[in-house]
């Protein structure tokens, strides 16, 4: 196993961990908040790809690595093309600014760790 795919092996073992201890707390308005992000990207009148790359472009400007890891590997499970992540990195460089760059880079760098789609 490559070092970057053991490196997105351990993000998603830590997430779905993580995630089970918070929930399994029991706080309603974690769970609830838990739930809300799930069904906001449902398909609605924005199919899912739209809504997890609209997601992607936030989470870029938001400058949170976690979150765009996470909707990295959703979109290319949606079948979001590398021309279409470069779009959306594009949008994301443009609301953000320069401070986005960093982000960018890791942004690729997650991305070259999953196939193609």
């Amino acid at each position: 196993m490559s070092d970057e795919s053991s490196s997105l092996s351990e993000f998603r073992h830590f997430r779905e961990k993580m995630n089970e201890a918070i929930l399994n707390a029991g706080n309603l308005s974690i769970k609830r908040f838990f739930a809300l992000d799930t069904r906001t990207y449902e398909a609605g009148a924005l199919d899912v790809k739209t809504k997890e790359l609209l997601g992607l472009t936030a989470s870029m400007v938001l400058r949170c690595d976690d979150c765009i890891t996470y909707h990295i590997v959703r979109c290319r499970e949606e079948g979001v093309t590398d021309d279409e992540f470069f779009d959306a990195f594009s949008v994301a460089l443009v609301v953000g600014g320069s401070i986005v760059i960093p982000h960018l880079r890791r942004a690729v760098a997650r991305l070259e760790e999953l196939p193609k789609a």
